[in-house]
């Protein structure tokens, strides 16, 4: 295995499947590391949460949560604790304890289905998105929300490497605004309206506009923010001022999965739950590993280029993926673990990869 001083540039290309989990009949939702990379957390579709301790290439356990059901499990700081959202029941948010698999608070407030969760890079506390219109800043050590705000169909939200700016995307209205964390109870001090960008492909690259944006995230210098969607490809955008830098167009076309506030169908059906993003930076932001819509193996798109130069251009540049690395799986939730050098993907099944010498 690669270590945390591997370059990525230099085995990018060469990561492989090295462990499969199959998991018949049921879908993955989301994914997540611990800030060790020791371990990797993914919600599924039959109301489970599984644990998997990726040093050792095994399954470590599995979390029943038939009652309240399951979406968008997240670790905290502590690797033993979790927080997911409810999809029965209720509309709370419950802390875990994996140890002895006890709840250890309550967090209630949300009155719709929560479409997005994020922990704080610096602290305990975390946002939370919902389809009530709101989106509220939570601590792990108070049951209650420390701050709300009214905002119309916020489903994404997340926080920047250094905690101190929040995003949140409106995917109808197309506009992705910027926070100061201290002060988020003022009005944002950026907006970003997606609405000409996303015309712009819609014709070009048959990118409709307004369609499912299943993921946002910064890159870990904070510079780039990466708007991922169901559709054929994802946003890179300059995270100063919000100038598109490129279209990461994926040729397989869209993923057919749901967004993140899409009308869910029947329990048990393919469409009762909405996929978290299946598109993410690699840890030096010079790369995106995402998915290849419902055909198997992961697409590489190199940013190189476009993180060089970082000056918005006119009607943007179109990338095309660099590596298609196979693999006889899709994934419809993708991370990378900077610790390892590891890659996890999922969606019928959890698939680890690690780069290959012999690939190179």
């Amino acid at each position: 295995m690669a270590t945390s001083t591997t370059k990525i540039s230099d085995v990018i290309q060469t990561y492989r499947p090295s462990r499969k989990f199959p998991a018949p009949g049921n879908h993955y939702t989301s994914i997540d590391f611990d800030d060790t990379g020791e371990f990797l957390l993914l919600s599924r579709s039959d109301d489970t949460i599984q644990l998997f301790n990726t040093k050792a290439g095994q399954h470590a356990k599995e979390l029943k949560s038939q009652k309240y059901g399951s979406a968008l499990a997240r670790f905290t700081h502590n690797s033993t604790s979790i927080i997911y959202a409810s999809t029965k029941v209720d509309d709370g948010i419950r802390y875990l304890s994996m140890h002895d698999n006890s709840f250890i608070r309550y967090f209630k407030g949300h009155t719709g289905r929560v479409t997005s969760l994020s922990m704080s890079p610096s602290n305990d506390q975390f946002l939370s998105a919902g389809m009530d219109n709101t989106v509220k800043l939570w601590d792990c050590r108070s049951p209650s929300a420390q701050g709300q705000l009214e905002f119309e169909s916020p489903w994404l939200t997340t926080f920047d490497p250094s905690g101190s700016v929040i995003a949140i995307a409106s995917p109808p209205a197309q506009t992705v605004h910027l926070y100061d964390y201290k002060n988020y109870d003022k009005p944002p001090f950026a907006t970003f309206d997606l609405l000409n960008t996303e015309q712009t492909f819609s014709a070009s690259h048959g990118q409709r506009p307004a369609q499912g944006w299943t993921g946002m995230e910064f890159s870990n210098n904070g510079k780039f923010i990466l708007v991922s969607t169901n559709g054929n490809g994802h946003y890179i955008l300059d995270a100063f001022n919000g100038d598109l830098l490129a279209y990461l167009h994926r040729p397989s076309g869209s993923t057919g999965r749901l967004a993140p506030g899409d009308e869910l169908g029947d329990p048990g059906t393919t469409a009762s739950a909405y996929m978290q993003a299946d598109a993410t930076f690699a840890p030096d932001g010079h790369f995106v590993i995402g998915g290849n819509g419902g055909q198997a193996g992961l697409l590489v798109w190199d940013l190189r280029d476009v993180v060089a130069d970082g000056n918005g251009m006119t009607g943007a540049t179109v990338i095309e993926p660099k590596w298609d690395l196979p693999s006889p799986k899709p994934a419809a939730v993708v991370a990378h673990c900077p610790r390892l050098n590891l890659i996890a993907s999922a969606d019928r099944e959890v698939v680890l990869w690690v780069p290959d010498a012999d690939a190179a």
